[in-house]
Protein backbone atom coordinates (compact mmCIF):
# COMPACT_ATOMS: atom_id res chain seq x y z
CA UNK A 1 0.00 0.00 0.00
CA UNK A 2 3.01 2.31 0.67
CA UNK A 3 3.94 2.43 -2.24
CA UNK A 4 1.55 2.26 -4.52
CA UNK A 5 0.79 5.58 -2.33
CA UNK A 6 3.92 7.19 -3.06
CA UNK A 7 3.54 6.03 -6.98
CA UNK A 8 0.70 7.79 -7.18
CA UNK A 9 2.14 10.88 -5.55
CA UNK A 10 5.29 10.31 -7.80
CA UNK A 11 3.41 10.09 -11.00
CA UNK A 12 1.44 13.21 -10.04
CA UNK A 13 4.45 15.39 -9.48
CA UNK A 14 6.01 14.24 -12.86
CA UNK A 15 2.19 15.04 -14.47
CA UNK A 16 2.21 18.80 -12.76
CA UNK A 17 6.14 19.14 -13.90
CA UNK A 18 4.69 18.48 -17.66
CA UNK A 19 5.55 14.97 -18.15
CA UNK A 20 2.42 13.81 -19.77
CA UNK A 21 3.33 10.55 -21.08
CA UNK A 22 5.55 9.51 -17.56
CA UNK A 23 5.78 5.84 -16.96
CA UNK A 24 6.74 4.45 -13.47
CA UNK A 25 8.00 1.19 -14.40
CA UNK A 26 8.75 -0.35 -11.68
CA UNK A 27 9.21 0.04 -7.63
CA UNK A 28 10.07 -2.30 -5.40
CA UNK A 29 10.81 -1.82 -1.51
CA UNK A 30 14.86 -2.78 -0.37
CA UNK A 31 15.57 -4.13 2.86
CA UNK A 32 18.40 -2.22 3.95
CA UNK A 33 18.64 -2.90 7.91
CA UNK A 34 16.09 -5.10 10.09
CA UNK A 35 14.01 -1.79 10.69
CA UNK A 36 14.72 0.24 7.34
CA UNK A 37 13.72 0.37 3.90
CA UNK A 38 14.75 1.84 0.63
CA UNK A 39 11.86 2.89 -2.04
CA UNK A 40 13.27 2.73 -4.95
CA UNK A 41 11.46 3.62 -8.85
CA UNK A 42 12.19 3.14 -12.37
CA UNK A 43 11.13 6.29 -14.10
CA UNK A 44 11.18 7.12 -17.66
CA UNK A 45 10.02 10.62 -17.75
CA UNK A 46 10.12 11.06 -21.49
CA UNK A 47 9.46 14.55 -23.11
CA UNK A 48 7.59 17.12 -21.73
CA UNK A 49 4.19 18.79 -22.78
CA UNK A 50 2.75 22.05 -22.91
CA UNK A 51 -0.41 23.48 -22.92
CA UNK A 52 -1.76 24.15 -27.03
CA UNK A 53 -5.35 25.54 -28.16
CA UNK A 54 -7.65 25.09 -25.21
CA UNK A 55 -11.96 25.61 -25.69
CA UNK A 56 -14.50 25.28 -24.08
CA UNK A 57 -17.84 23.28 -25.62
CA UNK A 58 -21.36 24.17 -23.91
CA UNK A 59 -25.01 23.51 -24.43
CA UNK A 60 -27.26 25.14 -26.49
CA UNK A 61 -28.80 27.07 -23.67
CA UNK A 62 -26.09 28.15 -21.44
CA UNK A 63 -24.89 31.55 -21.33
CA UNK A 64 -21.62 32.34 -22.54
CA UNK A 65 -20.70 35.29 -20.67
CA UNK A 66 -20.90 33.38 -17.63
CA UNK A 67 -17.98 31.73 -18.61
CA UNK A 68 -15.59 34.39 -19.25
CA UNK A 69 -13.06 33.56 -16.41
CA UNK A 70 -12.58 30.31 -18.09
CA UNK A 71 -11.37 32.27 -21.07
CA UNK A 72 -9.30 34.11 -19.21
CA UNK A 73 -7.71 31.18 -17.64
CA UNK A 74 -6.84 29.75 -20.89
CA UNK A 75 -4.95 32.66 -22.42
CA UNK A 76 -3.09 32.35 -18.94
CA UNK A 77 -2.39 28.80 -20.08
CA UNK A 78 -1.41 28.69 -23.50
CA UNK A 79 2.01 27.97 -23.83
CA UNK A 80 3.06 27.10 -20.51
CA UNK A 81 4.09 23.49 -19.08
CA UNK A 82 1.05 20.44 -18.96
CA UNK A 83 -0.19 20.55 -15.47
CA UNK A 84 -2.84 18.36 -14.20
CA UNK A 85 -3.61 20.47 -11.41
CA UNK A 86 -4.20 23.21 -13.72
CA UNK A 87 -7.14 20.93 -15.52
CA UNK A 88 -8.43 19.86 -12.54
CA UNK A 89 -8.60 23.78 -11.09
CA UNK A 90 -10.30 24.59 -14.36
CA UNK A 91 -13.17 21.49 -14.01
CA UNK A 92 -13.58 23.16 -10.72
CA UNK A 93 -14.29 26.71 -11.81
CA UNK A 94 -16.48 25.16 -14.12
CA UNK A 95 -18.79 23.39 -11.56
CA UNK A 96 -18.71 26.21 -9.71
CA UNK A 97 -19.85 28.59 -12.12
CA UNK A 98 -22.27 26.13 -13.76
CA UNK A 99 -24.06 25.84 -9.79
CA UNK A 100 -24.04 28.85 -8.92
CA UNK A 101 -24.98 31.02 -12.20
CA UNK A 102 -26.97 28.17 -14.85
CA UNK A 103 -28.51 26.09 -11.68
CA UNK A 104 -27.96 22.74 -13.60
CA UNK A 105 -26.46 19.00 -13.46
CA UNK A 106 -23.97 18.41 -15.73
CA UNK A 107 -20.88 16.40 -16.37
CA UNK A 108 -17.86 17.79 -17.13
CA UNK A 109 -14.81 15.85 -19.23
CA UNK A 110 -11.92 16.82 -21.27
CA UNK A 111 -11.43 15.89 -24.58
CA UNK A 112 -7.14 15.71 -25.65
CA UNK A 113 -5.88 15.78 -28.78
CA UNK A 114 -1.57 15.44 -28.73
CA UNK A 115 0.50 17.19 -31.29
CA UNK A 116 4.00 16.85 -31.15
CA UNK A 117 4.75 18.63 -27.47
CA UNK A 118 1.11 20.35 -27.59
CA UNK A 119 -1.49 19.19 -25.68
CA UNK A 120 -4.93 20.49 -27.07
CA UNK A 121 -7.71 20.42 -24.77
CA UNK A 122 -11.60 20.81 -25.09
CA UNK A 123 -13.35 21.17 -22.20
CA UNK A 124 -17.25 19.66 -22.61
CA UNK A 125 -20.01 20.04 -20.37
CA UNK A 126 -23.19 18.57 -20.77
CA UNK A 127 -26.05 18.41 -19.84
CA UNK A 128 -26.53 15.31 -17.19
CA UNK A 129 -29.86 13.35 -17.13
CA UNK A 130 -31.48 14.25 -13.58
CA UNK A 131 -31.31 12.48 -10.31
CA UNK A 132 -31.89 12.63 -6.63
CA UNK A 133 -30.21 11.80 -4.51
CA UNK A 134 -32.43 10.06 -2.21
CA UNK A 135 -29.70 8.42 0.56
CA UNK A 136 -26.08 8.94 1.60
CA UNK A 137 -24.78 5.93 3.53
CA UNK A 138 -21.07 6.15 5.16
CA UNK A 139 -19.34 3.11 6.38
CA UNK A 140 -16.66 2.19 8.14
CA UNK A 141 -16.41 5.49 10.19
CA UNK A 142 -15.74 3.96 13.98
CA UNK A 143 -14.10 6.49 15.59
CA UNK A 144 -14.58 9.32 13.22
CA UNK A 145 -18.23 10.73 13.99
CA UNK A 146 -20.84 10.73 11.29
CA UNK A 147 -21.14 14.64 11.21
CA UNK A 148 -17.37 15.11 10.41
CA UNK A 149 -17.72 13.28 7.26
CA UNK A 150 -21.07 14.57 6.11
CA UNK A 151 -20.16 18.73 7.13
CA UNK A 152 -17.55 17.31 3.78
CA UNK A 153 -20.61 16.71 1.58
CA UNK A 154 -20.67 19.20 -1.57
CA UNK A 155 -24.31 17.76 -2.15
CA UNK A 156 -27.26 16.53 0.54
CA UNK A 157 -30.12 13.94 0.64
CA UNK A 158 -32.35 15.52 -1.59
CA UNK A 159 -30.09 17.46 -3.61
CA UNK A 160 -30.37 16.95 -7.70
CA UNK A 161 -27.36 14.23 -8.59
CA UNK A 162 -24.32 15.82 -9.70
CA UNK A 163 -20.80 13.97 -10.49
CA UNK A 164 -18.68 16.81 -9.87
CA UNK A 165 -20.13 17.37 -6.58
CA UNK A 166 -19.67 13.95 -5.68
CA UNK A 167 -16.18 13.52 -6.66
CA UNK A 168 -15.60 17.42 -5.12
CA UNK A 169 -17.10 15.29 -1.84
CA UNK A 170 -14.99 12.46 -2.40
CA UNK A 171 -11.96 14.58 -1.97
CA UNK A 172 -12.86 16.69 0.46
CA UNK A 173 -13.28 13.51 2.37
CA UNK A 174 -9.64 12.28 1.82
CA UNK A 175 -8.62 16.14 2.56
CA UNK A 176 -9.16 15.54 6.01
CA UNK A 177 -6.39 13.20 6.39
CA UNK A 178 -8.41 10.86 8.74
CA UNK A 179 -8.64 7.88 6.72
CA UNK A 180 -6.11 5.43 4.93
CA UNK A 181 -8.87 4.52 1.98
CA UNK A 182 -11.93 6.44 1.06
CA UNK A 183 -14.30 4.93 -2.17
CA UNK A 184 -17.54 5.67 -3.12
CA UNK A 185 -20.39 3.45 -4.93
CA UNK A 186 -23.50 5.04 -6.87
CA UNK A 187 -26.60 2.70 -6.83
CA UNK A 188 -29.96 2.90 -8.20
CA UNK A 189 -32.46 3.89 -5.34
CA UNK A 190 -35.95 2.67 -5.15
CA UNK A 191 -37.48 4.98 -8.21
CA UNK A 192 -36.18 5.56 -11.52
CA UNK A 193 -34.79 8.71 -10.95
CA UNK A 194 -32.94 8.47 -7.65
CA UNK A 195 -29.40 7.26 -6.69
CA UNK A 196 -27.95 6.01 -3.44
CA UNK A 197 -24.31 6.75 -2.28
CA UNK A 198 -22.61 4.67 -0.29
CA UNK A 199 -19.02 5.95 0.96
CA UNK A 200 -16.94 3.56 2.89
CA UNK A 201 -13.43 4.58 4.99
CA UNK A 202 -10.93 2.92 6.38
CA UNK A 203 -9.88 5.08 9.51
CA UNK A 204 -6.07 5.47 10.52
CA UNK A 205 -4.29 6.69 13.26
CA UNK A 206 -4.29 10.82 13.58
CA UNK A 207 -2.14 11.55 16.49
CA UNK A 208 1.88 12.75 16.21
CA UNK A 209 4.21 13.05 18.71
CA UNK A 210 7.75 14.68 17.80
CA UNK A 211 10.67 16.21 19.11
CA UNK A 212 13.92 17.53 18.29
CA UNK A 213 17.30 18.86 19.09
CA UNK A 214 19.04 21.14 16.64
CA UNK A 215 22.46 22.52 16.64
CA UNK A 216 24.89 24.78 14.96
CA UNK A 217 26.68 27.87 15.25
CA UNK A 218 23.89 30.09 16.56
CA UNK A 219 23.41 27.74 19.60
CA UNK A 220 21.61 24.77 20.66
CA UNK A 221 17.35 24.12 20.42
CA UNK A 222 15.34 21.68 21.91
CA UNK A 223 11.25 21.01 21.19
CA UNK A 224 8.95 18.30 21.77
CA UNK A 225 5.58 18.53 20.20
CA UNK A 226 1.81 15.84 20.97
CA UNK A 227 -0.26 16.76 18.20
CA UNK A 228 -3.89 15.32 17.83
CA UNK A 229 -5.90 16.02 14.31
CA UNK A 230 -9.47 14.02 15.54
CA UNK A 231 -9.78 14.54 19.07
CA UNK A 232 -12.14 12.46 20.40
CA UNK A 233 -13.65 11.70 16.32
CA UNK A 234 -15.06 15.36 16.53
CA UNK A 235 -12.79 16.25 13.78
CA UNK A 236 -10.70 19.10 16.31
CA UNK A 237 -7.25 19.30 16.14
CA UNK A 238 -4.91 19.63 19.62
CA UNK A 239 -1.68 20.99 19.40
CA UNK A 240 1.48 21.38 22.43
CA UNK A 241 4.59 22.11 21.94
CA UNK A 242 7.44 23.72 23.64
CA UNK A 243 10.90 25.19 22.43
CA UNK A 244 13.96 25.93 24.51
CA UNK A 245 16.97 27.84 23.55
CA UNK A 246 20.19 29.20 25.73
CA UNK A 247 17.85 32.67 25.97
CA UNK A 248 14.38 31.72 25.26
CA UNK A 249 11.28 29.21 26.47
CA UNK A 250 8.51 29.02 24.64
CA UNK A 251 5.42 26.85 24.80
CA UNK A 252 2.08 26.99 23.48
CA UNK A 253 -1.28 24.68 23.91
CA UNK A 254 -4.22 25.12 21.39
CA UNK A 255 -7.43 23.56 19.80
CA UNK A 256 -8.87 24.14 16.60
CA UNK A 257 -12.31 23.26 14.25
CA UNK A 258 -11.67 23.83 11.26
CA UNK A 259 -15.76 23.75 10.19
CA UNK A 260 -16.91 24.99 12.70
CA UNK A 261 -20.78 24.56 13.35
CA UNK A 262 -21.16 23.67 9.57
CA UNK A 263 -19.88 27.22 8.23
CA UNK A 264 -16.54 26.36 6.53
CA UNK A 265 -14.74 28.52 9.03
CA UNK A 266 -11.67 27.59 11.33
CA UNK A 267 -12.04 28.72 14.86
CA UNK A 268 -9.09 28.15 17.17
CA UNK A 269 -8.06 28.98 20.47
CA UNK A 270 -4.42 28.66 22.12
CA UNK A 271 -2.76 29.78 25.29
CA UNK A 272 0.88 31.09 25.18
CA UNK A 273 3.89 31.10 26.95
CA UNK A 274 7.35 33.48 26.44
CA UNK A 275 10.34 33.75 28.73
CA UNK A 276 13.19 35.80 27.30
CA UNK A 277 16.25 35.78 29.42
CA UNK A 278 19.10 38.13 29.19
CA UNK A 279 19.91 38.50 32.70
CA UNK A 280 23.62 37.21 32.51
CA UNK A 281 24.65 39.43 29.45
CA UNK A 282 22.55 42.79 29.49
CA UNK A 283 20.63 42.93 32.80
CA UNK A 284 16.95 42.12 31.63
CA UNK A 285 14.08 39.32 31.30
CA UNK A 286 10.83 39.62 30.00
CA UNK A 287 7.86 36.95 31.00
CA UNK A 288 5.18 36.85 28.88
CA UNK A 289 1.76 34.92 28.70
CA UNK A 290 -1.60 35.14 27.74
CA UNK A 291 -4.22 33.46 24.92
CA UNK A 292 -5.54 33.96 21.69
CA UNK A 293 -8.93 32.94 19.90
CA UNK A 294 -10.31 33.35 16.26
CA UNK A 295 -11.07 32.46 13.09
CA UNK A 296 -9.70 31.62 9.13
CA UNK A 297 -11.99 31.24 6.31
CA UNK A 298 -12.13 31.62 2.11
CA UNK A 299 -13.43 35.52 1.78
CA UNK A 300 -13.05 35.03 -1.64
CA UNK A 301 -11.67 32.61 -3.84
CA UNK A 302 -7.58 31.94 -3.20
CA UNK A 303 -8.18 34.37 -0.65
CA UNK A 304 -8.26 33.83 3.01
CA UNK A 305 -9.30 36.20 5.68
CA UNK A 306 -8.44 35.64 9.55
CA UNK A 307 -9.79 37.89 12.49
CA UNK A 308 -8.78 36.81 15.78
CA UNK A 309 -8.08 38.64 19.41
CA UNK A 310 -4.90 38.13 21.56
CA UNK A 311 -4.58 38.96 25.80
CA UNK A 312 -1.08 39.09 27.03
CA UNK A 313 0.28 39.87 30.76
CA UNK A 314 3.59 40.65 30.62
CA UNK A 315 6.63 41.04 33.49
CA UNK A 316 9.71 43.06 33.08
CA UNK A 317 12.57 42.50 35.27
CA UNK A 318 16.13 44.64 35.04
CA UNK A 319 19.22 44.67 37.54
CA UNK A 320 21.99 46.91 37.53
CA UNK A 321 23.26 45.94 34.77
CA UNK A 322 20.99 46.91 32.42
CA UNK A 323 21.00 50.11 30.91
CA UNK A 324 19.01 53.39 32.09
CA UNK A 325 16.17 52.99 29.24
CA UNK A 326 15.64 49.27 29.96
CA UNK A 327 15.40 49.84 33.50
CA UNK A 328 12.61 52.69 33.03
CA UNK A 329 10.83 49.45 31.10
CA UNK A 330 10.68 47.66 34.79
CA UNK A 331 7.02 46.44 35.34
CA UNK A 332 4.05 44.76 34.82
CA UNK A 333 2.25 44.99 31.43
CA UNK A 334 -1.33 44.20 30.14
CA UNK A 335 -2.17 44.40 26.55
CA UNK A 336 -4.75 43.03 24.26
CA UNK A 337 -4.98 43.38 20.31
CA UNK A 338 -7.01 42.34 17.61
CA UNK A 339 -5.07 40.63 14.67
CA UNK A 340 -6.13 40.89 11.32
CA UNK A 341 -4.78 38.90 8.36
CA UNK A 342 -5.38 38.19 4.52
CA UNK A 343 -3.81 35.59 2.62
CA UNK A 344 -3.66 35.76 -1.28
CA UNK A 345 -2.29 32.16 -1.98
CA UNK A 346 -2.00 31.91 -6.29
CA UNK A 347 0.98 29.11 -5.96
CA UNK A 348 -0.07 26.37 -8.62
CA UNK A 349 1.07 23.74 -5.54
CA UNK A 350 1.87 24.21 -2.23
CA UNK A 351 4.71 21.51 -2.27
CA UNK A 352 7.36 22.91 -3.97
CA UNK A 353 5.57 25.37 -5.99
CA UNK A 354 7.20 26.15 -9.28
CA UNK A 355 4.98 29.05 -10.60
CA UNK A 356 2.69 31.89 -8.90
CA UNK A 357 2.87 33.53 -5.84
CA UNK A 358 1.44 34.01 -1.91
CA UNK A 359 1.25 37.60 -0.40
CA UNK A 360 0.23 37.79 3.05
CA UNK A 361 -0.64 40.80 4.80
CA UNK A 362 -1.29 40.99 9.01
CA UNK A 363 -2.27 43.72 11.03
CA UNK A 364 -1.73 43.94 15.03
CA UNK A 365 -4.19 46.70 16.48
CA UNK A 366 -3.85 47.55 19.98
CA UNK A 367 -6.89 47.24 22.05
CA UNK A 368 -5.86 48.04 25.89
CA UNK A 369 -2.00 48.62 26.17
CA UNK A 370 0.02 51.35 27.69
CA UNK A 371 2.34 51.56 24.75
CA UNK A 372 -0.42 50.85 21.84
CA UNK A 373 1.85 49.57 19.50
CA UNK A 374 0.63 48.79 16.08
CA UNK A 375 2.53 45.71 13.69
CA UNK A 376 2.28 45.95 10.29
CA UNK A 377 3.46 42.79 8.45
CA UNK A 378 3.47 42.06 4.45
CA UNK A 379 4.80 38.84 3.21
CA UNK A 380 5.17 38.30 -0.32
CA UNK A 381 6.87 35.24 -2.38
CA UNK A 382 6.88 34.54 -5.88
CA UNK A 383 7.37 31.01 -7.05
CA UNK A 384 9.10 30.12 -11.09
CA UNK A 385 11.36 27.44 -12.75
CA UNK A 386 14.24 29.11 -14.33
CA UNK A 387 15.00 25.57 -15.84
CA UNK A 388 13.82 21.77 -16.01
CA UNK A 389 13.43 20.93 -12.16
CA UNK A 390 14.55 24.13 -10.87
CA UNK A 391 12.73 25.76 -7.90
CA UNK A 392 13.68 29.58 -7.55
CA UNK A 393 11.47 32.29 -6.21
CA UNK A 394 12.16 36.20 -4.80
CA UNK A 395 10.58 36.62 -1.79
CA UNK A 396 9.73 40.67 0.23
CA UNK A 397 9.11 40.65 3.96
CA UNK A 398 8.44 44.39 5.10
CA UNK A 399 7.49 44.45 8.87
CA UNK A 400 6.78 47.90 11.37
CA UNK A 401 6.28 48.36 14.82
CA UNK A 402 5.36 52.12 16.33
CA UNK A 403 3.51 53.69 18.71
CA UNK A 404 -0.36 54.96 17.71
CA UNK A 405 0.20 57.18 20.46
CA UNK A 406 3.18 58.52 20.03
CA UNK A 407 5.08 55.98 23.07
CA UNK A 408 7.62 54.20 23.05
CA UNK A 409 6.96 50.72 22.47
CA UNK A 410 8.82 47.65 24.98
CA UNK A 411 11.97 46.44 24.32
CA UNK A 412 10.09 42.82 23.70
CA UNK A 413 7.55 44.33 20.42
CA UNK A 414 10.94 45.96 18.85
CA UNK A 415 11.58 44.32 15.67
CA UNK A 416 14.20 41.78 14.51
CA UNK A 417 15.27 40.75 11.00
CA UNK A 418 14.61 37.32 10.84
CA UNK A 419 17.79 34.98 10.87
CA UNK A 420 16.57 32.62 7.71
CA UNK A 421 16.38 36.12 5.89
CA UNK A 422 19.87 37.27 6.37
CA UNK A 423 22.25 34.42 6.07
CA UNK A 424 26.18 35.84 6.40
CA UNK A 425 25.02 37.86 9.58
CA UNK A 426 24.47 36.09 13.60
CA UNK A 427 20.66 35.85 14.52
CA UNK A 428 19.73 38.86 16.68
CA UNK A 429 23.43 40.87 16.45
CA UNK A 430 22.65 43.13 13.31
CA UNK A 431 21.10 46.94 13.83
CA UNK A 432 20.81 49.84 16.54
CA UNK A 433 22.77 48.68 19.59
CA UNK A 434 21.82 50.66 23.46
CA UNK A 435 25.59 49.92 24.48
CA UNK A 436 26.48 46.34 23.84
CA UNK A 437 22.62 45.07 23.44
CA UNK A 438 21.43 45.00 19.91
CA UNK A 439 17.78 46.17 20.90
CA UNK A 440 16.22 45.58 16.96
CA UNK A 441 14.62 48.68 15.41
CA UNK A 442 11.09 49.85 14.08
CA UNK A 443 11.46 48.95 10.98
CA UNK A 444 12.37 45.82 8.87
CA UNK A 445 12.66 44.69 5.13
CA UNK A 446 14.38 42.08 3.25
CA UNK A 447 14.43 40.72 -0.16
CA UNK A 448 15.99 37.34 -1.03
CA UNK A 449 16.24 35.39 -3.98
CA UNK A 450 16.81 31.29 -3.79
CA UNK A 451 17.45 29.04 -6.54
CA UNK A 452 18.10 25.19 -6.20
CA UNK A 453 21.12 24.19 -8.61
CA UNK A 454 21.58 21.20 -10.60
CA UNK A 455 21.97 17.80 -8.98
CA UNK A 456 25.85 16.98 -8.93
CA UNK A 457 24.94 13.72 -7.31
CA UNK A 458 22.08 12.19 -9.22
CA UNK A 459 21.68 8.98 -7.21
CA UNK A 460 21.13 10.92 -4.52
CA UNK A 461 17.70 12.77 -4.14
CA UNK A 462 18.53 13.87 -0.60
CA UNK A 463 20.36 16.87 -0.78
CA UNK A 464 19.55 20.10 -2.27
CA UNK A 465 22.11 23.19 -3.01
CA UNK A 466 20.96 26.54 -3.33
CA UNK A 467 22.31 29.84 -4.81
CA UNK A 468 20.73 32.44 -2.89
CA UNK A 469 20.98 36.69 -2.58
CA UNK A 470 19.73 38.25 0.63
CA UNK A 471 19.49 41.95 1.44
CA UNK A 472 18.22 43.63 4.03
CA UNK A 473 17.72 46.59 5.78
CA UNK A 474 16.63 47.51 9.64
CA UNK A 475 15.97 51.20 11.27
CA UNK A 476 14.55 53.05 13.90
CA UNK A 477 14.93 53.23 17.68
CA UNK A 478 11.95 55.54 18.99
CA UNK A 479 12.76 56.08 22.95
CA UNK A 480 16.37 57.56 22.34
CA UNK A 481 17.56 59.99 19.40
CA UNK A 482 21.50 60.25 20.40
CA UNK A 483 21.20 56.20 19.14
CA UNK A 484 22.94 56.17 15.47
CA UNK A 485 20.23 54.44 13.79
CA UNK A 486 20.96 55.33 10.49
CA UNK A 487 19.85 53.21 7.57
CA UNK A 488 22.25 50.76 6.09
CA UNK A 489 21.94 47.91 3.67
CA UNK A 490 23.20 44.43 4.85
CA UNK A 491 23.65 41.64 2.12
CA UNK A 492 25.15 38.83 1.15
CA UNK A 493 25.37 35.52 -1.25
CA UNK A 494 26.17 32.39 -0.62
CA UNK A 495 25.38 28.77 -1.30
CA UNK A 496 23.32 26.44 0.86
CA UNK A 497 23.02 22.56 1.26
CA UNK A 498 19.94 20.95 2.33
CA UNK A 499 20.52 17.54 3.25
CA UNK A 500 18.09 14.74 4.96
CA UNK A 501 20.83 12.37 6.62
CA UNK A 502 20.02 8.80 9.05
CA UNK A 503 20.61 11.24 12.11
CA UNK A 504 18.53 14.12 10.61
CA UNK A 505 18.03 17.35 8.68
CA UNK A 506 20.97 18.84 8.09
CA UNK A 507 21.40 22.72 6.45
CA UNK A 508 24.50 24.59 6.15
CA UNK A 509 25.53 27.52 4.56
CA UNK A 510 28.41 29.92 3.15
CA UNK A 511 27.88 33.32 2.69
CA UNK A 512 30.03 36.24 1.83
CA UNK A 513 28.62 39.36 3.09
CA UNK A 514 28.50 42.15 0.49
CA UNK A 515 27.52 44.72 2.42
CA UNK A 516 26.99 45.56 6.60
CA UNK A 517 27.57 48.42 9.32
CA UNK A 518 30.48 48.23 11.11
CA UNK A 519 29.17 47.56 14.20
CA UNK A 520 27.00 44.15 13.15
CA UNK A 521 28.27 40.66 13.34
CA UNK A 522 29.35 38.45 10.86
CA UNK A 523 28.86 34.57 10.35
CA UNK A 524 30.51 33.48 7.02
CA UNK A 525 29.80 29.61 8.11
CA UNK A 526 26.37 28.45 9.71
CA UNK A 527 25.18 24.78 10.24
CA UNK A 528 22.08 23.03 12.00
CA UNK A 529 21.48 19.65 12.57
CA UNK A 530 18.68 17.99 14.40
CA UNK A 531 16.21 15.11 14.16
CA UNK A 532 12.23 14.12 15.24
CA UNK A 533 10.23 11.22 15.53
Amino acid sequence: DLINFDTRLLKNFYLNQGYYDVEINSSFAKLVTDDEFELIYNINAKQKFYFGDLNLSLPGDFQPENYETINSLFNDLNGKKYSLNSVNSILDTIDQITTSEEFKTINAFVEEDIVENKINLNFIINEAEKYVVEKINIFGNNVTRENVIRNQLELDEGDPYNEILKNKSLNNIKGLNFFKNVSTEVTNGKNNNSKIINIKVEEKPTGEIMAGAGFGTSGSTFTFGVKENNYLGKGLGVDANATISPETFKGKLGIYNPNYKNSDKLVFANIQSLEMDRTKNFGYKSNKSGFEFGTKFEYLRKLNLGLSTRLFYEKIETDSTASTRQQKQEGDYLDSFAKFSFDYDKRNQKFRATDGFRSIYSLDLPLVSKTNTLTNTYNYKFYSELYESNLSSISIFLQSANSITGEDIKLSERLSIPSSRLRGFESGKVGPKDGNDFIGGNYVATMNFTSTLPKILEDNQDIDILFFVDAANIWGVDYDSSIDNSSTLRSSIGLAVDWFTAIGPLNFSLTETLTKKDTDVTESFRFNIGTSF
